[in-house]
């Protein structure tokens, strides 16, 4: 079974909560776009300056999406 990667996107200032909402939105488009197994994505605001989105992929496609998409970091999922 392949582990699940958690690939983070950190926004910071006072339009963080709105901007890690909205790339969501292009995550989401993201994985229809590639037919990609898994469909896990979502937002969280950390505070008031700092708020994060966030795709879990498996394995065999966190290299892929990653140089595609560039995420500033990422951690085990689950």
């Amino acid at each position: 079974m392949s582990r699940k990667i958690k690939l983070i996107w950190d926004f910071r200032g006072p339009a963080s909560a709105k901007t890690a909402e909205h790339h969501e939105i292009h995550l989401k488009e993201f994985i229809v776009m590639e037919k990609l197994p898994l469909n896990i994505t979502g937002f969280s605001i950390i505070n008031d300056m700092h708020a994060i989105a966030f795709m879990v992929v498996t394995d065999e496609y966190m290299i892929a999406v990653r140089d595609a998409l560039k995420p500033h970091r990422g951690e085990l999922y689950g």
